[in-house]
């Protein structure tokens, strides 16, 4: 990832998600990040400082007063160490201190020194959040170029439901590698992924699909926005959670994405086709849902669906992905000249944790001249991270 070893400040408020800190502390410190946890007074009501210290392994601020830190000397020293400052949860009063400029503890000082991007996770009462003074401050923070992450609406400490809840952790998650992400090699770029399988209807019940999971495509939509790009995800049905600052179409069959993606490359510097595009659809689908009882064998008449690869053109790198069952590379070679086409992945999908739905690959990443580099079995992360270093190469000499 090319943001590990950048040092994440975590401000941690009265709130009572504060506990949720935790988990984001834990993430970000196994994920490779620095992690320094400041709490406000009111958070040591909701949360530990001795799990957070535990979990990043780092001293855990909670005054400015403490001589024992290596924060003590100069208390703007933790806001020059800041890649980024996230406040999560934050609650309406430290909202409203930061907006008017107050810096009375070392979470508002330290946000008001640095000049790190600053991200806001709202967690509060929906009445606090709709309250016309909680809104103009946020918009006052806002103007000010401080990015709000949520709320979200869900249920609330008071048992109700409502607009006010911290965020899913994972929007929280993504949103910080974006901002950390912002100077990345593939700054200024827009990337589009395809991802996961399409579904051709036989009935309105019924389709022909495959087993793609669509974890390779995102995982590269996520590690494209982490490196800079604008990332448009154009994704088949699948079950993985959407990743934050990510534009993502989703569509069903092949024709919806050929369409998807003809839109979304007209402005594109790379196009990576992911997606696990079924070849055949049902010539005609049944309007109605097809009866067993009423048919003896079913018979069904194929056309092949519309090649997006092949319709896909203009002046952008065009990457194309190589699932195979035998004679992988031979194939994949076959395909990136045919289709001529910038490079090419290619892995067997009967290997073991190489095939649809794991969580790992081994692929062979193949160029336009037939020459091959054989990749050892990594993440999907990581397969992701190694492909788009040959793009930025490829993107740095056009």
């Amino acid at each position: 990832m090319a943001t590990k070893g950048k040092t994440i400040v975590l401000g941690i408020t009265g709130s009572i998600s504060a506990y949720k800190a935790a988990d984001l502390a834990a993430r970000f410190t196994k994920d490779g990040f620095r992690v320094d946890a400041v709490f406000t007074e009111s958070a040591m009501k909701f949360a530990s400082p001795m799990t957070l210290r535990n979990l990043t392994g780092r001293p855990v601020v909670t005054t400015m007063w403490e001589l024992s830190t290596e924060f003590s000397v100069e208390h703007v020293a933790l806001s020059e160490a800041a890649d980024v400052v996230l406040v999560a949860p934050a609650s309406a009063n430290i909202i409203a201190r930061l907006a008017n400029g107050i810096a009375d503890d070392m979470l508002t000082c330290t946000v008001l020194a640095t000049k790190a991007p600053v991200i806001i996770a709202p967690a509060m009462n929906d009445n606090m959040w709709a309250n016309q003074v909680t809104q103009d401050n946020v918009a006052k923070l806002k103007k000010r170029g401080f990015i709000f992450v949520g709320p979200a609406y869900g249920r609330l400490a008071s048992g109700k439901m409502g607009l006010g809840r911290l965020t899913e952790l994972d929007e929280i998650y993504g949103v910080t590698l974006q901002v950390l992400g912002k100077k990345g090699d593939l700054a200024g770029k827009n990337i589009v992924v395809t991802a996961g399988g399409t579904q051709e209807p036989v009935d309105p019940v019924r389709c022909l699909t495959n087993r793609s999971s669509g974890k390779m495509g995102y995982a590269i939509a996520e590690a494209a926005r982490n490196r800079g790009a604008a990332v448009t995800l154009v994704s088949g049905p699948t079950s993985v959670t959407k990743p934050a600052g990510v534009k993502v179409v989703d569509v069903k069959t092949a024709e919806e994405m050929l369409k998807a993606v003809l839109d979304a490359t007209k402005k594109a510097d790379a196009l990576i086709m992911a997606a696990a595009v079924a070849d055949f659809r049902p010539a005609r689908a049944s309007g109605s849902k097809i009866k067993r009882r009423e048919l003896g064998d079913l018979t069904l008449k194929l056309e092949k669906t519309p090649d997006i690869l092949e319709q896909a053109r203009g002046n952008f790198i065009r990457v194309g992905f190589a699932a195979e069952s035998d004679n992988v590379i031979a194939n994949a070679v076959d395909k990136v000249k045919r289709k001529g086409l910038d490079l090419i992945v290619a892995n067997n999908i009967t290997e073991k944790g190489s095939g649809f739905g794991t969580d790992t690959n081994r692929v062979t990443i193949i160029d336009s001249k037939g020459k091959a580099e054989e990749l050892p079995i990594m993440s999907k992360y990581e397969v992701a991270d190694k492909l788009l270093d040959r793009i930025s190469s490829l993107l740095k000499k056009k």
